[in-house]
């Protein structure tokens, strides 16, 4: 009997200490050292464009730095957009990328968020120009003239509130304005569009702006406010107004 206790405690002993060598047995953690004073935060790293389009190397670059993302926090609603820098504090995009708001989100291609001061929207196209608090990272070179049918075109924008994407096509040609009568001529291509491009640019080989891309058909066609009439109402004083928020009404 007593030779029978021991040897289960024997055993009962060998089995407790075969346990806990999985976990140290019997041995004495050491006290942690000092905490580092050199740990950086770990960022996360800016999306990587899905191509390059028609873009020559340097004209990627500098589309992809004038590029900006918009999100439209509406009082009931969430959507999303696209715009781009013609100067410092100014970008262009589309008036239903901006219209009926209650706060406007502005994010740049290396992540920054970027205030904006006021929005603006043209009664005769499908434009909106956005003042911001800080300087955007480039502006582009608006072309002289629109492009002509079978010209190169690569839009820049963010589809879907996604990442920065780059689709490239051609100039099919020129169509009346299907969505506003009275603004005229609008381009039509075969760059592949999606919601949330509204308000890209639209450019040629060289990286100039010939439009702002506004709308798509069902067969993938994609439509673009011309340079020629941005640049009028651009010049214009009268042709933009205060845009409309959805806080007001």
């Amino acid at each position: 009997m007593t030779r029978a206790r021991t040897r289960r405690g024997a055993a009962l002993t060998a089995a407790v200490c075969a346990a806990l060598t999985l976990t140290g047995c019997g041995v004495v953690p050491s006290m942690p050292g000092p905490m580092p004073d050199d740990v950086v935060p770990s960022t996360v790293a800016a999306p990587t464009p899905t191509q390059k389009g028609n873009l020559s190397p340097d004209g990627f670059d500098a589309a992809q730095r004038m590029a900006v993302r918009i999100r439209n926090i509406g009082c009931s609603s969430l959507s999303t957009g696209s715009g781009f820098a013609i100067d410092e504090t100014t970008l262009i995009t589309n008036r239903h990328v901006v219209a009926d708001s209650a706060d406007l989100h502005l994010s740049t291609y290396d992540g920054r968020d970027i205030a904006v001061t006021a929005a603006q929207t043209a009664a005769l196209a499908d434009l909106a120009v956005v003042r911001t608090a800080e300087p955007l990272p480039a502006a582009p070179v608006l072309a002289d003239a629109d492009p002509a049918p079978g010209d190169a075109v690569s839009v820049v924008g963010y589809p879907k509130g996604g990442q920065l994407t780059v689709t490239s096509g051609h100039v099919i040609g020129s169509t009346t304005d299907p969505l506003n009568e009275n603004l005229g001529e609008v381009l039509v291509t075969d760059a592949p569009v999606e919601p949330g491009s509204s308000g890209s640019a639209a450019l040629d080989s060289e990286g100039r702006v010939i439009g702002v891309v506004y709308a798509k058909n069902t067969t993938g066609q994609s439509f673009v406010v011309p340079v020629s009439t941005l640049r009028t109402l651009l010049a214009d004083t009268t042709a933009f107004a205060p845009a409309t928020s959805c806080t007001s009404s």
